[in-house]
């Protein structure tokens, strides 16, 4: 059993995704989104004494839970930290250009969810907070508070693919103004669904509002592009980048990204670009693998897309 299994989280790809960094035993691996363990127990299976493991993110019950199970590992070092500083971190260790394998499991995880006063669930009632990192930033509830409604429609629509989104981003701007804005998950679920004339079959009409509001807490997509920028020189000649995504921006921005140093011209407006480079670049390794869409044992697993990448030598 790994430690995500114990934990209650079950790694999505889990063999998949240590299968693509074709980890070496004495090789140094970065896993940039600790979550529970799961794929860090599963690389550290394959280290030997001389093998290297950082542990990394940014919220900090996943970070102490690192430093519970894995802190007294000599080949281990937890960093409490976003993927934008990731590379000062690295820089600063002068470990530039020296990592063998980085794996990014991006999206809220299964523990988030499941606590419902992290505010990320639309099906537990909670506070509405959405922070991956509760210790910076506004709640989600004091940026909808602030945010201007036209802003409001385009992460909505951009970020949520929320095809009503002028209503939902109406409903929210007159709560706000007649100072009924509920601060809780439940509360916004019902205006969510309230302002939505047409239902998606088997999804929760507030499930596009949850996401898009949480990309833009977080300030999700401007971090991917971060890494997917910097990750290259990170890695050394031969080193591999594998991303699991869940949703078609993220899976979008990662595709453009592992096809090198070309132009982006198809996403819609306001996704970052990732920016065209001079080498280092990353060249894809076989097909994409895609989550079972039918798994009704792990929801998190039906959108699921793996992609694997290396550094052009």
């Amino acid at each position: 059993m790994t430690v995500g299994q114990a934990s209650g989280h079950e790694s999505v790809f889990l063999n998949e995704a240590v299968e693509g960094l074709n980890v070496r035993p004495d090789g140094f691996y970065i896993d940039g989104t600790y979550g529970r363990g799961g794929h860090a127990a599963a690389i550290l299976g394959r280290l030997d004494e001389s093998g290297r493991l950082w542990l990394v993110d940014q919220d900090p019950e996943a970070v102490a839970h690192a430093q519970a199970h894995f802190g007294d590992d000599p080949r281990c070092r937890v960093v409490a930290a976003s993927f934008r500083s990731l590379g000062a971190v690295l820089a600063e260790a002068g470990c530039e250009g020296c990592v063998d394998g980085l794996l990014l499991d991006l999206g809220v995880s299964s523990p988030q969810l499941d606590e419902a006063d992290r505010g990320f669930s639309f099906m537990r009632d909670g506070p509405l907070d959405m922070r991956m990192d509760t210790t910076h930033g506004l709640t989600a509830h004091l940026w909808l508070q602030q945010v201007d409604e036209q802003e409001l429609v385009r992460v909505l629509r951009v970020y949520g693919e929320e095809r009503f989104a002028r209503r939902v981003a109406g409903a929210i701007r007159k709560a706000r103004d007649e100072d009924r804005l509920s601060e809780t998950t439940l509360g916004l679920a019902e205006l969510v669904a309230a302002a939505i004339p047409r239902r998606e079959r088997h999804k929760h009409p507030a499930t596009r509002t949850f996401q898009a509001i949480r990309i833009a807490v977080n300030g999700e997509l401007d971090a991917l592009e971060t890494i997917l920028h910097e990750a290259p020189s990170w890695l050394r000649a031969g080193g591999r980048l594998a991303v699991i995504s869940f949703h078609s921006l993220e899976d979008r921005m990662v595709k453009r990204a592992m096809r090198g140093p070309r132009p982006v011209t198809d996403l819609p407006p306001g996704i970052p670009v990732v920016q065209a480079s001079t080498e280092p670049a990353l060249r894809p390794l076989g097909k994409p693998m895609f989550g079972d869409r039918h798994d009704r044992n792990n929801p998190r697993a039906r959108s699921a897309v793996l992609r694997v990448a290396e550094r052009a030598a």
